[in-house]
């Protein structure tokens, strides 16, 4: 939950992952990803695994997967549905760039 200084992540170009949830560009540089999709009614959202670049949550895509939003879902369970595929798609992204 930092951003790192751009003279780092250029010394680290395409060896930094960085996991967010929600589908970027969405909700991209903020804490409250999960929350600001519940607030403005999103039906669908999910988690990405990107590169890091200068950017804040800019980094080129390296995988993402979607998850349906109910009616009755709390910020809570989006929350645990999100972490649910974040624990599938990180090691998918690891073994893609490696």
């Amino acid at each position: 939950m930092r951003i790192l200084s751009p003279r780092f992540v250029s010394e680290w170009k395409y060896k930094i992952l960085n996991i967010h949830p929600s589908l970027l560009p969405a909700f991209q540089g903020t804490t409250k990803a999960i929350e600001l999709a519940e607030k403005y009614g999103v039906k669908i959202t999910g988690c990405t695994v990107h590169f890091v670049d200068e950017s804040v949550d800019g980094g080129p895509i390296i995988i993402q997967e979607a998850i349906h939003i109910n009616d009755d879902d709390t910020p809570e369970k989006i929350a645990e549905k999100i972490h649910e595929i974040e624990h599938k798609i990180y090691p998918l992204a690891i073994k893609k760039v490696t």
